[in-house]
């Protein structure tokens, strides 16, 4: 994809949608529900919350309970989310050359690991099965 005009929030949306469809199939069959949204930058009190103090360190958020610390007496919630803000995403892809969907994808793997209650080595190690099937 080619832009000659900074990628809008329904650009990284579909890439997002692409990138979670290029997901291994055993994982994206557990991820259906899973809703995509993209925000433009972290709220302050996410930013506060995870000890960032500039919004553009935080590309994408999961929010929901990992699979690994749910219960079958857990009372039904909202659907699971990752959400993906635009203007980091977008500092980070000019920033280092890094090809668009493969960054939105990066992020979208390393969100679902945490849906998963991956560690950060497991999710470093889906991160990088992801860049050698990658085109």
């Amino acid at each position: 994809m080619h832009h000659t005009t900074p990628p809008s929030v329904d650009d990284i949306a579909s890439l997002a949608e692409a990138a979670l469809g290029a997901l291994p199939l055993e994982l994206r069959t557990s991820v259906r529900g899973i809703a995509i949204l993209v925000e433009e930058v972290p709220e302050d009190e996410v930013l506060e919350e995870m000890g960032l103090d500039h919004p553009w360190e935080l590309t994408g958020l999961y929010r929901g309970v990992p699979l690994t610390e749910r219960s079958v007496t857990d009372l039904p919630r909202g659907p699971d989310t990752i959400v993906l803000f635009r203007e980091s995403i977008l500092v980070e892809w000019i920033e280092t050359g890094e090809d668009l969907f493969r960054l939105v994808r990066n992020v979208i793997i390393h969100e679902v690991g945490h849906h998963f209650g991956f560690s950060d080595t497991e999710i470093a190690r889906l991160e990088e099965e992801g860049d050698d099937a990658a085109p």
